[in-house]
């Protein structure tokens, strides 16, 4: 468990050493605000209980008021019953995905506490303090939401800025970094298109972290701008079909 920040009563909590096997590296995330606490993309069954379990060490279970899950992926929701039955958390889900979700097994009373993201995003509140969920559509996936927490200057960055196969968890050098990361990207993101939008969007924010889903972060308004630039001009996906 990395502390990317902790001050007045606000922490912000990086699990990063919870997968095993076969499973890509993922990153699980706690935003903790007084007596609130919002989990970030708790992954799947074989990260539950761990998860469960060191996370109790910062914040009660019963303080956990949101279950935020970006978008449909197995290491993103397939828990979801998991801390459903576990918390008396809130679910908070893409209205794309809310019909297919369930399809992990979610009971039919626990559904019931799922709330469907709307397409434009929303601002919840974490202990009086909002929190933002921004639209990030189509990178990867068609209905997909970042988190914004504009306390620890962080954003949640879900798939963009994810890396594979380095054993750092922070960048300190992206030119040297990009090599973990730009096959992803090529590949995972719908078009360059989408990621303009995206930086655009994002550049309006006060960043000092950007923290993905897989990998390293990027701490400093420096490194950022530098992925930001980078990821602004990447042609991906739909770009790199010939003709």
């Amino acid at each position: 468990m990395n502390t990317l920040y902790d001050h007045a009563g606000h922490r912000n909590l990086m699990f990063h050493e919870l997968c095993s096997g076969e499973m890509i590296q993922a990153n699980q995330h706690l935003i903790v605000h007084g007596k609130e606490a919002m989990l970030l993309d708790p992954g799947g069954h074989k990260v539950f209980s761990r998860l469960l379990a060191e996370s109790s060490g910062a914040m009660a279970p019963a303080s956990l008021r949101y279950l935020f899950f970006s978008h449909q992926d197995p290491d993103i929701v397939a828990a979801a019953n998991g801390w459903l039955m576990a918390t008396d958390a809130a679910a908070l889900a893409p209205s794309l995905w809310m019909r297919f979700i369930p399809h992990f097994g979610i009971d039919d009373y626990a559904v019931k506490r799922m709330t469907g993201i709307p397409d434009d995003g929303m601002t919840v509140e974490l202990g009086g303090q909002p929190i933002e969920i921004i639209p990030a559509h189509f990178l990867h996936s068609p209905g997909n939401y970042h988190v914004y927490d504009p306390v620890a200057k962080i954003l949640y960055s879900g798939d963009i800025g994810a890396s594979v196969g380095m054993d750092y968890t922070e960048v300190t050098d992206f030119e040297a970094h990009r090599r973990y990361t730009e096959g992803f990207h090529r590949r995972y993101m719908a078009s360059n298109r989408a990621l303009r939008e995206w930086v655009g969007r994002i550049r309006t924010l006060d960043v000092e972290i950007l923290a993905p889903q897989h990998g390293a972060l990027y701490r400093g308004k420096p490194m950022v701008a530098q992925f930001l630039a980078w990821a602004e001009q990447l042609a991906c996906g739909v770009d790199l079909i010939p003709g």
